[in-house]
Protein backbone atom coordinates (compact mmCIF):
# COMPACT_ATOMS: atom_id res chain seq x y z
CA UNK A 1 0.00 0.00 0.00
CA UNK A 2 1.01 3.62 -0.41
CA UNK A 3 3.47 4.77 2.27
CA UNK A 4 4.12 8.44 1.49
CA UNK A 5 1.38 11.07 1.45
CA UNK A 6 1.09 14.83 1.25
CA UNK A 7 -1.70 17.15 2.33
CA UNK A 8 -1.83 20.60 0.75
CA UNK A 9 -3.44 22.87 3.31
CA UNK A 10 -2.66 23.00 7.05
CA UNK A 11 -6.05 24.35 8.14
CA UNK A 12 -8.56 22.35 10.15
CA UNK A 13 -9.69 20.00 7.36
CA UNK A 14 -6.20 19.30 6.05
CA UNK A 15 -4.90 18.66 9.55
CA UNK A 16 -7.82 16.34 10.34
CA UNK A 17 -7.23 14.31 7.19
CA UNK A 18 -3.57 14.06 8.17
CA UNK A 19 -4.70 12.29 11.33
CA UNK A 20 -6.59 9.72 9.24
CA UNK A 21 -3.61 9.15 6.93
CA UNK A 22 -1.24 8.74 9.87
CA UNK A 23 -3.61 6.30 11.57
CA UNK A 24 -3.50 4.26 8.36
CA UNK A 25 0.29 4.00 8.75
CA UNK A 26 1.35 6.57 6.16
CA UNK A 27 4.09 9.16 6.43
CA UNK A 28 2.36 12.54 6.13
CA UNK A 29 3.84 15.81 4.89
CA UNK A 30 1.41 18.63 5.68
CA UNK A 31 2.03 21.72 3.55
CA UNK A 32 0.99 25.18 4.75
CA UNK A 33 2.12 28.79 4.48
CA UNK A 34 2.28 29.78 8.15
CA UNK A 35 5.64 29.23 9.88
CA UNK A 36 4.04 29.44 13.33
CA UNK A 37 1.64 26.58 12.48
CA UNK A 38 4.51 24.57 11.00
CA UNK A 39 6.69 25.00 14.04
CA UNK A 40 3.96 24.10 16.53
CA UNK A 41 3.02 20.95 14.63
CA UNK A 42 6.64 19.82 14.37
CA UNK A 43 7.61 20.56 17.96
CA UNK A 44 4.42 20.16 20.00
CA UNK A 45 2.35 17.98 17.62
CA UNK A 46 -0.48 20.50 17.86
CA UNK A 47 -2.25 22.89 15.50
CA UNK A 48 -3.89 25.08 18.12
CA UNK A 49 -4.89 27.81 15.65
CA UNK A 50 -7.18 25.52 13.67
CA UNK A 51 -7.80 22.46 15.86
CA UNK A 52 -7.36 23.32 19.54
CA UNK A 53 -6.79 20.49 22.01
CA UNK A 54 -6.02 17.87 19.33
CA UNK A 55 -2.81 15.85 19.73
CA UNK A 56 -1.45 15.02 16.28
CA UNK A 57 0.35 11.75 15.45
CA UNK A 58 4.12 11.97 15.29
CA UNK A 59 3.95 10.73 11.67
CA UNK A 60 2.54 14.13 10.65
CA UNK A 61 5.27 16.61 9.70
CA UNK A 62 4.49 20.14 8.52
CA UNK A 63 6.45 22.18 5.97
CA UNK A 64 6.21 25.53 4.23
CA UNK A 65 8.33 24.23 1.32
CA UNK A 66 6.09 22.64 -1.29
CA UNK A 67 9.04 20.72 -2.74
CA UNK A 68 8.87 18.49 0.33
CA UNK A 69 5.26 17.65 -0.54
CA UNK A 70 6.12 16.54 -4.09
CA UNK A 71 7.67 13.22 -3.04
CA UNK A 72 4.37 11.45 -2.39
CA UNK A 73 2.25 8.66 -3.79
CA UNK A 74 -1.03 10.31 -2.79
CA UNK A 75 -1.65 14.06 -2.52
CA UNK A 76 -4.72 15.61 -0.91
CA UNK A 77 -5.76 19.07 -2.12
CA UNK A 78 -7.30 20.82 0.90
CA UNK A 79 -6.55 24.52 0.31
CA UNK A 80 -9.30 27.13 -0.23
CA UNK A 81 -10.60 27.13 -3.80
CA UNK A 82 -9.41 30.71 -4.37
CA UNK A 83 -5.75 29.64 -4.11
CA UNK A 84 -6.02 26.06 -5.40
CA UNK A 85 -4.71 26.89 -8.87
CA UNK A 86 -1.69 28.72 -7.46
CA UNK A 87 -0.82 25.84 -5.14
CA UNK A 88 -1.26 23.19 -7.86
CA UNK A 89 1.03 25.12 -10.21
CA UNK A 90 3.63 25.30 -7.44
CA UNK A 91 3.32 21.56 -6.91
CA UNK A 92 3.78 20.91 -10.61
CA UNK A 93 6.91 23.06 -10.57
CA UNK A 94 8.19 21.06 -7.60
CA UNK A 95 8.15 17.92 -9.75
CA UNK A 96 5.25 15.75 -8.54
CA UNK A 97 5.44 12.37 -10.30
CA UNK A 98 2.79 11.37 -12.83
CA UNK A 99 1.95 8.24 -10.87
CA UNK A 100 0.83 10.15 -7.76
CA UNK A 101 -2.91 10.11 -7.07
CA UNK A 102 -4.30 13.59 -6.47
CA UNK A 103 -7.45 13.71 -4.33
CA UNK A 104 -9.45 16.91 -4.19
CA UNK A 105 -10.98 17.51 -0.75
CA UNK A 106 -11.67 21.20 -1.44
CA UNK A 107 -15.36 22.08 -1.69
CA UNK A 108 -15.28 24.96 -4.12
CA UNK A 109 -15.03 26.22 -7.70
CA UNK A 110 -11.99 27.77 -9.37
CA UNK A 111 -12.89 31.48 -9.51
CA UNK A 112 -10.98 32.15 -12.71
CA UNK A 113 -12.33 29.39 -14.91
CA UNK A 114 -15.50 28.25 -13.16
CA UNK A 115 -14.14 24.70 -13.11
CA UNK A 116 -14.84 22.20 -10.36
CA UNK A 117 -11.73 21.22 -8.42
CA UNK A 118 -11.24 17.87 -10.15
CA UNK A 119 -11.36 19.66 -13.50
CA UNK A 120 -8.75 22.13 -12.29
CA UNK A 121 -6.51 19.29 -11.10
CA UNK A 122 -6.86 17.56 -14.47
CA UNK A 123 -5.93 20.80 -16.24
CA UNK A 124 -2.74 21.27 -14.23
CA UNK A 125 -1.88 17.53 -13.97
CA UNK A 126 -3.33 15.92 -17.13
CA UNK A 127 -1.41 12.66 -16.67
CA UNK A 128 -2.08 11.97 -12.99
CA UNK A 129 -4.92 9.83 -11.60
CA UNK A 130 -7.50 12.10 -9.93
CA UNK A 131 -10.17 11.48 -7.31
CA UNK A 132 -12.44 13.50 -5.02
CA UNK A 133 -13.47 12.98 -1.40
CA UNK A 134 -16.61 14.52 0.07
CA UNK A 135 -19.38 13.93 2.57
CA UNK A 136 -20.56 14.92 6.06
CA UNK A 137 -17.17 15.28 7.69
CA UNK A 138 -16.51 18.22 9.98
CA UNK A 139 -12.80 18.46 10.71
CA UNK A 140 -13.36 18.81 14.45
CA UNK A 141 -14.93 15.35 14.61
CA UNK A 142 -12.57 13.65 12.15
CA UNK A 143 -9.59 14.89 14.14
CA UNK A 144 -11.13 13.33 17.26
CA UNK A 145 -11.66 10.05 15.39
CA UNK A 146 -15.44 10.23 15.75
CA UNK A 147 -17.30 7.92 13.34
CA UNK A 148 -17.43 9.47 9.86
CA UNK A 149 -18.60 8.23 6.43
CA UNK A 150 -17.67 9.86 3.12
CA UNK A 151 -17.71 9.13 -0.60
CA UNK A 152 -14.65 8.82 -2.85
CA UNK A 153 -15.25 9.51 -6.52
CA UNK A 154 -13.20 8.91 -9.65
CA UNK A 155 -14.01 8.23 -13.27
CA UNK A 156 -11.60 5.31 -12.90
CA UNK A 157 -13.06 2.76 -10.44
CA UNK A 158 -9.59 1.38 -9.72
CA UNK A 159 -8.38 4.80 -8.58
CA UNK A 160 -11.45 5.20 -6.37
CA UNK A 161 -10.76 1.78 -4.84
CA UNK A 162 -7.13 2.72 -4.13
CA UNK A 163 -8.20 5.85 -2.28
CA UNK A 164 -10.96 3.91 -0.51
CA UNK A 165 -8.39 1.42 0.76
CA UNK A 166 -6.30 4.23 2.22
CA UNK A 167 -9.31 5.81 3.94
CA UNK A 168 -10.57 2.62 5.56
CA UNK A 169 -10.28 2.85 9.33
CA UNK A 170 -12.34 1.60 12.30
CA UNK A 171 -13.81 5.11 12.61
CA UNK A 172 -13.64 6.32 8.99
CA UNK A 173 -15.65 4.50 6.31
CA UNK A 174 -15.67 5.29 2.59
CA UNK A 175 -17.92 4.42 -0.33
CA UNK A 176 -16.97 4.78 -4.00
CA UNK A 177 -18.69 6.33 -7.00
CA UNK A 178 -17.86 7.28 -10.59
CA UNK A 179 -20.08 10.40 -10.45
CA UNK A 180 -17.31 12.87 -9.78
CA UNK A 181 -19.34 15.90 -10.90
CA UNK A 182 -22.23 15.05 -8.59
CA UNK A 183 -19.98 14.45 -5.60
CA UNK A 184 -18.11 17.72 -6.06
CA UNK A 185 -21.13 19.85 -6.84
CA UNK A 186 -22.89 18.67 -3.68
CA UNK A 187 -19.91 19.83 -1.63
CA UNK A 188 -19.93 23.21 -3.35
CA UNK A 189 -23.61 24.08 -3.24
CA UNK A 190 -24.35 22.83 0.27
CA UNK A 191 -22.15 25.62 1.63
CA UNK A 192 -24.47 28.20 0.08
CA UNK A 193 -27.49 26.61 1.74
CA UNK A 194 -25.59 26.50 5.03
CA UNK A 195 -25.31 30.29 4.93
CA UNK A 196 -29.04 30.49 4.26
CA UNK A 197 -29.73 28.09 7.15
CA UNK A 198 -27.65 30.24 9.46
CA UNK A 199 -29.54 33.33 8.34
CA UNK A 200 -32.80 31.58 9.27
CA UNK A 201 -31.43 31.07 12.77
CA UNK A 202 -30.20 34.66 12.93
CA UNK A 203 -33.68 35.88 11.99
CA UNK A 204 -35.14 33.91 14.90
CA UNK A 205 -37.06 31.39 12.78
CA UNK A 206 -37.52 27.74 13.72
CA UNK A 207 -37.10 24.17 12.64
CA UNK A 208 -39.97 24.31 10.15
CA UNK A 209 -38.23 26.97 8.09
CA UNK A 210 -34.86 25.25 8.23
CA UNK A 211 -36.31 21.87 7.22
CA UNK A 212 -38.05 23.53 4.29
CA UNK A 213 -34.79 25.20 3.28
CA UNK A 214 -32.92 21.89 3.27
CA UNK A 215 -35.62 20.15 1.27
CA UNK A 216 -35.92 22.84 -1.39
CA UNK A 217 -32.15 23.31 -1.36
CA UNK A 218 -31.73 19.65 -2.18
CA UNK A 219 -34.11 20.13 -5.12
CA UNK A 220 -32.00 23.02 -6.42
CA UNK A 221 -28.77 21.11 -5.93
CA UNK A 222 -30.18 18.15 -7.84
CA UNK A 223 -31.50 20.26 -10.72
CA UNK A 224 -28.17 22.00 -11.12
CA UNK A 225 -26.22 18.75 -10.90
CA UNK A 226 -28.35 16.90 -13.45
CA UNK A 227 -27.93 19.84 -15.84
CA UNK A 228 -24.16 19.35 -15.49
CA UNK A 229 -24.38 15.63 -16.24
CA UNK A 230 -24.42 14.30 -12.67
CA UNK A 231 -26.66 11.44 -11.55
CA UNK A 232 -29.73 12.30 -9.52
CA UNK A 233 -29.16 9.51 -6.99
CA UNK A 234 -25.78 10.99 -6.00
CA UNK A 235 -27.56 13.89 -4.29
CA UNK A 236 -29.48 11.45 -2.10
CA UNK A 237 -26.17 10.13 -0.78
CA UNK A 238 -23.43 11.18 1.61
CA UNK A 239 -21.97 13.91 -0.60
CA UNK A 240 -25.43 15.36 -1.24
CA UNK A 241 -28.06 15.30 1.44
CA UNK A 242 -25.62 13.93 4.03
CA UNK A 243 -23.26 16.88 3.74
CA UNK A 244 -26.19 19.28 3.39
CA UNK A 245 -27.69 18.17 6.71
CA UNK A 246 -24.49 18.33 8.73
CA UNK A 247 -23.46 21.70 7.32
CA UNK A 248 -26.82 23.35 7.88
CA UNK A 249 -27.32 22.05 11.43
CA UNK A 250 -23.88 21.77 12.99
CA UNK A 251 -22.32 24.31 15.31
CA UNK A 252 -18.99 23.45 13.63
CA UNK A 253 -20.13 24.89 10.29
CA UNK A 254 -18.27 28.07 9.35
CA UNK A 255 -20.83 28.85 6.64
CA UNK A 256 -23.72 28.47 9.07
CA UNK A 257 -21.94 30.86 11.41
CA UNK A 258 -21.62 33.48 8.66
CA UNK A 259 -25.34 33.14 7.95
CA UNK A 260 -26.26 33.56 11.61
CA UNK A 261 -24.31 36.79 11.76
CA UNK A 262 -25.94 38.07 8.57
CA UNK A 263 -29.39 37.18 9.90
CA UNK A 264 -28.70 39.02 13.14
CA UNK A 265 -27.89 42.22 11.26
CA UNK A 266 -24.14 42.18 10.56
CA UNK A 267 -22.81 43.03 7.10
CA UNK A 268 -20.82 40.48 5.11
CA UNK A 269 -17.57 42.34 5.79
CA UNK A 270 -18.33 42.40 9.52
CA UNK A 271 -19.15 38.67 9.53
CA UNK A 272 -15.99 37.72 7.63
CA UNK A 273 -13.89 39.85 9.98
CA UNK A 274 -15.10 37.71 12.88
CA UNK A 275 -14.05 34.47 11.14
CA UNK A 276 -10.64 32.88 11.65
CA UNK A 277 -11.07 30.52 8.69
CA UNK A 278 -12.41 30.70 5.14
CA UNK A 279 -16.16 30.20 4.68
CA UNK A 280 -16.27 28.63 1.20
CA UNK A 281 -19.99 29.32 0.89
CA UNK A 282 -19.32 33.01 0.20
CA UNK A 283 -17.37 32.56 -3.06
CA UNK A 284 -19.43 29.43 -3.79
CA UNK A 285 -22.61 31.54 -3.81
CA UNK A 286 -21.23 33.75 -6.56
CA UNK A 287 -19.89 30.82 -8.57
CA UNK A 288 -23.05 28.71 -8.14
CA UNK A 289 -25.25 31.64 -9.15
CA UNK A 290 -23.18 32.23 -12.29
CA UNK A 291 -23.21 28.52 -13.11
CA UNK A 292 -26.99 28.30 -12.73
CA UNK A 293 -27.53 31.32 -14.98
CA UNK A 294 -25.18 29.87 -17.59
CA UNK A 295 -27.08 26.57 -17.61
CA UNK A 296 -30.53 28.13 -17.34
CA UNK A 297 -31.38 26.27 -14.12
CA UNK A 298 -33.97 27.66 -11.70
CA UNK A 299 -32.29 28.21 -8.30
CA UNK A 300 -34.33 30.70 -6.21
CA UNK A 301 -32.53 30.04 -2.90
CA UNK A 302 -29.08 30.37 -4.46
CA UNK A 303 -30.23 33.55 -6.19
CA UNK A 304 -31.44 35.11 -2.95
CA UNK A 305 -28.27 34.08 -1.11
CA UNK A 306 -26.27 35.76 -3.86
CA UNK A 307 -28.32 38.97 -3.48
CA UNK A 308 -27.84 38.99 0.30
CA UNK A 309 -24.09 38.41 0.05
CA UNK A 310 -23.25 40.60 -2.91
CA UNK A 311 -26.29 42.77 -3.62
CA UNK A 312 -26.91 44.24 -0.18
CA UNK A 313 -30.35 42.67 0.21
CA UNK A 314 -31.56 42.18 3.78
CA UNK A 315 -32.01 38.50 4.76
CA UNK A 316 -35.60 39.20 5.91
CA UNK A 317 -36.45 40.65 2.50
CA UNK A 318 -34.88 37.65 0.75
CA UNK A 319 -37.02 35.32 2.86
CA UNK A 320 -40.19 37.24 2.06
CA UNK A 321 -39.48 37.08 -1.65
CA UNK A 322 -38.92 33.32 -1.46
CA UNK A 323 -42.21 32.80 0.38
CA UNK A 324 -44.20 35.09 -1.92
CA UNK A 325 -43.12 33.56 -5.23
CA UNK A 326 -45.77 32.17 -7.56
CA UNK A 327 -47.24 28.84 -6.38
CA UNK A 328 -46.12 25.69 -8.20
CA UNK A 329 -46.22 21.87 -7.88
CA UNK A 330 -43.60 20.48 -5.49
CA UNK A 331 -42.15 18.18 -8.14
CA UNK A 332 -41.55 21.11 -10.52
Amino acid sequence: MTSKSSVLGAGSWGTALSVALADRGLEVVLYGNEPSVRDEINTAHRNSRYLPDIDLPSAVRCTTDIAEAADAEIVLLVVPSQVAREVLVLLRGAGLGEEAVIVSCTKGIDPGSGKLMHELVEEVFPSNPVAVLSGPSHAEEVARRIATLVTVGSTDPEVASRVQEIFTLPWFRTYTSTDVVGIELGGVVKNVFAIAAGAIEGLGLGDNAKAALLTRGLAEMTRLGVAMGAREETFRGLSGIGDLIVTCYSAHSRNNRVGRMLGSGLSLDEAIAKMSQVAEGVPNARNSHELARKLGVRTPIIDQAYEVLFGGKAPAQALRELLERDSRPEAD
